[in-house]
């Protein structure tokens, strides 16, 4: 069953959630984001759209700032083609 998620930070809060309980998930969505994603939701992403996941350690910490306002709600959408948090 595909998973549809009303925000981006529904589908951040979901994927480390689950890769906080799932050792093996962690793993996967690690060495093979795109894969992972798109089978976890049941979606194509477009090719255009790199994903990257990074683990945090005890030395380093990643902090994540979303785009800036520059860029439009509409020209996201062209780069992602689309609304990729739902299935196609």
């Amino acid at each position: 069953m595909a998973r549809e998620f009303q925000t981006f930070e529904d589908f951040n809060n979901y994927m480390r959630n689950k890769a906080v309980e799932d050792e093996e998930f962690r793993a996967r969505l690690l060495a093979d984001p795109r894969a992972v994603i798109e089978e976890e939701l049941d979606l194509s992403i477009p090719d255009g759209l790199d994903i990257q996941v990074h683990e945090d350690t005890a030395t380093t910490s990643h902090f994540v700032i979303p785009p800036s306002a520059k860029l439009a709600e509409e020209d996201m959408r062209a780069v992602a083609g689309g609304n990729w948090c739902s299935p196609v």
